[in-house]
């Protein structure tokens, strides 16, 4: 499986193999690891963005948006270094937000959990959001809604989700990742509509 090019294991994941993921992250992560580190200068933070960008590439891939045949890790590097910029973005708000934004991303239902400086009406607002996600929370299996709450209501970053939950980080990024789709799923099945 080594020998294969990106596109090839690619593929080969779409269709179910989960060994050629495997393959393509251990032959990038170096590389893309050094490229985020070398941008933020500091080991956790690198760490974290590190797990969010795979997080990232694995539901990408997984919903099959992935159409950079040759390109993995230039399409990779773009996903972090977009992480990058929202991290510097919303720390320069002094604002902790759950999820990350991108310009070609799909709607997340985390993107309308809001900063402080809302108005009243925004608040009220927020608040009926996050009572709604908390509604739907309840139909995941109850691993996935722990790793929700840690990740995205108590910001907690996946080394401390792991932590705590005592499990390994690929365990804790598996359950985001299920987690995530099981709510778009539940979304979609009950029509939900999450709108500021």
């Amino acid at each position: 499986m080594k020998s294969y090019d990106d596109s090839k294991l690619v593929s080969l994941y779409q269709s179910g193999n989960e060994t050629a993921l495997a393959t393509l992250l251990e032959r990038h992560q170096k590389d893309l690891y050094t490229f985020i580190f070398y941008k933020l200068m500091d080991e956790d933070l690198a760490n974290d963005v590190f797990q969010d960008t795979f997080v990232k590439i694995i539901i990408t891939l997984k919903e099959k948006r992935y159409n950079e045949e040759g390109k993995f890790i230039l399409w990779a590097k773009r996903i972090a270094h977009n992480l990058i910029i929202d991290h510097f973005r919303l720390k320069s708000k002094n604002v902790k937000v759950s999820e990350t934004t991108y310009d070609n991303e799909e709607f997340s239902i985390f993107d309308l959990i809001r900063e402080p400086s809302e108005n009243i009406e925004d608040q009220l607002v927020s608040r009926q959001i996050n009572e709604d996600l908390l509604k739907m929370l309840v139909h995941l299996p109850e691993n996935q809604q722990e790793v929700i709450k840690l990740r995205f209501f108590d910001g907690l970053s996946f080394k401390e989700i792991a932590e705590q939950t005592e499990t390994s980080i690929n365990t804790t990024l598996g359950r985001v990742r299920y987690a995530l789709i099981n709510l778009r799923k539940i979304m979609e099945e009950n029509n939900i509509i999450l709108t500021r």
